[in-house]
């Protein structure tokens, strides 16, 4: 029997048209095709629902480099990391970016992260390849922590906006 917990938590934080401020998790940062899509199409959909706390932003591309100069790249990799984590405890909810052949493993863990934390998930999956165990749509730890969450994965953007949409008017 599929398991169908309760998505109150999530309704109530989108209920009478609320923003809640929401962790974006997505691997689209690292590259060109990626960064493009994030910047004009991915977070102009969802900031029409909540607030955006976008990583990508929390650490400049120049203090990568001045770590790299420095010979700091594992102590500023951690930095950066405690900057995400910190980021997640201050949203409400996480919206994950679950393409790939495999999901990305840092956006994995900040979903099981959120999860333990009690904020509802999100995710995205529109890659057509299958990744997970049979029946599931990504691996099925991420998918358990997703839905147990109180969240839901949507197959494509505008279905995605759709339901936080209707969140927000129900």
């Amino acid at each position: 029997m599929p398991v169908s917990p309760s998505g109150d938590a999530l309704a109530a934080l989108l209920a009478g048209g609320a923003r809640p401020r929401c962790y974006i998790a997505s691997p689209l940062g690292f590259c060109e095709a990626g960064r493009d899509y994030y910047a004009r199409r991915y977070i102009p959909a969802l900031a029409e629902h909540v607030e955006p706390v976008d990583p990508w932003k929390l650490s400049r591309p120049d203090e990568f480099e001045a770590a790299t100069a420095a010979g700091r790249e594992q102590s500023f990799g951690v930095e950066v990391g405690a900057r995400n984590a910190e980021a997640i405890r201050s949203a409400r909810l996480l919206i994950a970016q679950l393409d790939g052949q495999e999901v990305d493993a840092g956006t994995a863990s900040e979903v099981g992260y959120a999860a333990a934390l009690g904020r509802p998930c999100i995710g995205l999956r529109s890659d057509l390849r299958a990744s997970g165990e049979p029946g599931m749509r990504v691996n099925l730890q991420l998918e358990a922590f997703i839905v147990l969450s109180g969240g839901f994965i949507a197959s494509s953007l505008g279905e995605l906006v759709a339901r936080l949409a209707a969140l927000r008017t129900a």
